[in-house]
């Protein structure tokens, strides 16, 4: 899985963060295995580091699955880490929801 973080000129970019969010990503999505082929983070500061406000950093999440849809989820808290928790959340429920749609465990059998 390929993880892409774009950030704006007012948001972390560090090799920090950058290892921060793959640990998380990899943590949450890994079990999905190669069904998702590219994960990319883009991370903003709404309010700019000149102002302060709950909520301001916003984190979009977009998955892309092979052979489907993006996925794409958005979360906004008052830091980076905090933002990226709740997007990843948000885009493992969604990723599992989306994959058990299209390949269910089990077929049902008609006679």
């Amino acid at each position: 899985m390929q993880i892409l973080l774009h950030t704006d000129p007012n948001t972390d970019g560090s090799a920090a963060m950058t290892d921060h969010l793959d640990a998380v990503v990899n943590a949450a999505l890994g079990r999905f295995g190669e069904r998702v082929t590219r994960v990319e983070v883009h991370l903003s500061d709404a309010n700019s580091r000149a102002k302060s406000g709950t909520d301001d950093i916003h984190c979009m999440l977009d998955a892309r699955l092979s052979g489907e849809e993006a996925i794409v989820v958005n979360d906004s808290a008052a830091n980076a880490h905090q933002a990226i928790a709740g997007a990843v959340h948000k885009l493992k429920r969604a990723v599992g929801a989306a994959i058990a749609k299209h390949h269910p465990r089990h077929q049902p059998v008609h006679p």
